[in-house]
């Protein structure tokens, strides 16, 4: 049975308390790495390009704050994170009600004192269909999960970002947010507004330290996909820790971009 995970204050869970201690040699080794005593949230964590970029995360020294809807996939991520000598605290949120975001940051930096990088991969796809047939329940969950909850982490996860000596915040997007297509309208215009507000806090923050951009990781062999794309071969795409790399190295202090739209090489 899993060692339970215990909620501290405002609902933020607390690490594991059970677990015995790990050997010496499987503990994080001492030499500094380019992360150490960095505080890390990811949405959409609990699988594809959120939990391997939350692994990558903890692998380069930060301890991550793992957010996203399903306990169980939280859980995995963690323990691998954990085997691998990581740190992770865990936090199931249901983005689908953005309002429960409002007190993520100041909980963070009662918590922690500090949150340098701010990672939303979080996304909803929708029902790929035409304009004129979306529903509003859909349109709805892809503006809540895709745009309002990237406008409730800036408003929340802003002031704490801005005390960092090298804050970071990554955007995750589509392409089709700059290139529509046709049946992608609820997906596509939620990212696109997501897209647009990001750029726009950019331009407000371009003499500060904080470094923001938007991730753009191309064709992925994610769920969504699979979802939007069901005849296609997942074995022929690359997967998600082949992206997580390029997305955590915008997230190191010795990143400079800055109000871009970054796509993987």
């Amino acid at each position: 049975m899993r060692p339970p995970r215990l909620r501290g204050a405002l609902g933020l869970p607390r690490a594991k308390t059970q677990r015995k201690r790990q050997p010496s040699c499987h503990r994080r080794k001492t030499t500094m790495s380019p992360l150490s005593n960095r505080v890390a949230l990811i949405t959409g964590a609990s699988r594809g390009i959120g939990a391997a970029t939350a692994i990558e995360l903890a692998r380069l020294g930060a301890h991550v704050v793992l957010l996203a809807r399903t306990q169980g996939g939280l859980e995995e991520v963690d323990d691998t994170i954990r085997a691998a000598g990581g740190t992770a605290t865990l936090l199931p949120m249901d983005l689908r009600q953005p309002e429960k975001l409002d007190p993520v940051g100041p909980s963070l930096m009662e918590r922690f004192g500090r949150l340098d990088i701010l990672v939303h991969n979080a996304g909803a796809l929708g029902k790929l269909t035409p304009a004129g047939h979306i529903v509003p329940k859909d349109l709805d969950e892809c503006m809540a999960v895709n745009f309002t909850s990237a406008w409730r982490l800036i408003r929340t996860c802003a002031p704490v970002l801005a005390a960092s000596d090298a804050g970071r915040a990554i955007f995750v997007t589509s392409r089709v947010a700059r290139e529509p297509a046709a049946y992608w309208g609820a997906y596509a215009a939620s990212k696109a507004a997501m897209e647009t507000m990001v750029r726009c806090w950019a331009d407000e923050v371009e003499n500060t330290p904080l470094r923001i951009n938007i991730f753009d990781p191309g064709r992925t062999a994610t769920r969504m996909r699979a979802t939007a794309f069901p005849g296609e071969d997942p074995r022929t795409l690359p997967t998600p820790a082949d992206r997580a790399a390029a997305l955590a190295a915008l997230c190191l202090p010795s990143e400079t971009r800055h109000g871009q739209i970054i796509r993987p090489t």
